[in-house]
Order: structure tokens, then C-alpha cells, then sequence
């Protein structure tokens, strides 16, 4: 598999009550697959809990080309990072069929 190719895995750990939003940005985006789970930290902003609620975090991971990946994060850091606490990466990854990431 070519670099050109590599499939990226972008992780975004937010406030879940940005959720709903957030989704339709990241299908707007062409977003078309994505895995969400509650999670619980602490950070600069303090700690979270993680309860599904108001109060709670998320982890939305999604994996796709590395277009995209730069579109998703570029976007995140002008709309959401001054309002919301959010912390993204991402990552080379190794996937089992990549055409259905990269297509």
C-alpha cells in the first residue's frame, strides 16, 4: 500500500452535548462511517464524567483517507476549539479492506 493511500484514523474526544451537531458537520464533510463511545478524563478543563448526558464526553473515531482527515480536522479547530473543550488526532492505520475506507 502506497503512503498516498494510508488509511488515517481520526479520533475526537468532545462534549457530548455537541453531539448531534458535530455528526451533521462530519457527514457535511463526507464523513460516512463512525464509531461513538462515552468516555470519562480529566484535563485542563477538569474531569469529565461518563454518563450519556449534558455533563458526559465522547469519542468519535472515524477511519478514512488522508484528505479527508486533514478537511475533518482543519474544520474542527475553526468551528469548535474556542467554545468547546475537544481534543482530536490522528493516526496512520492498518486496516482489513481499506477500499471501504478509502474509496
Amino acid at each position: 500500500m502506497s503512503d498516498k493511500k494510508q488509511p488515517k484514523l481520526v479520533v475526537i474526544i468532545t462534549e457530548s452535548v455537541i453531539e448531534t451537531t458535530l455528526l451533521t458537520d462530519l457527514e457535511v464533510l463526507g464523513v460516512k462511517g463512525f464509531t461513538i463511545s462515552d468516555v470519562r478524563g480529566r484535563g485542563h478543563r477538569g474531569t469529565r464524567a461518563g454518563e450519556w448526558g449534558i455533563d458526559g464526553n465522547i469519542r468519535i473515531e472515524i477511519v478514512c483517507g488522508e484528505s479527508l482527515s486533514d478537511q475533518i480536522l482543519a474544520f474542527l479547530e475553526q468551528k469548535y476549539y474556542d467554545n468547546y473543550a475537544m481534543i482530536t488526532y490522528c493516526s496512520d492505520v492498518s486496516v482489513i479492506r481499506p477500499e471501504k475506507f478509502l474509496g
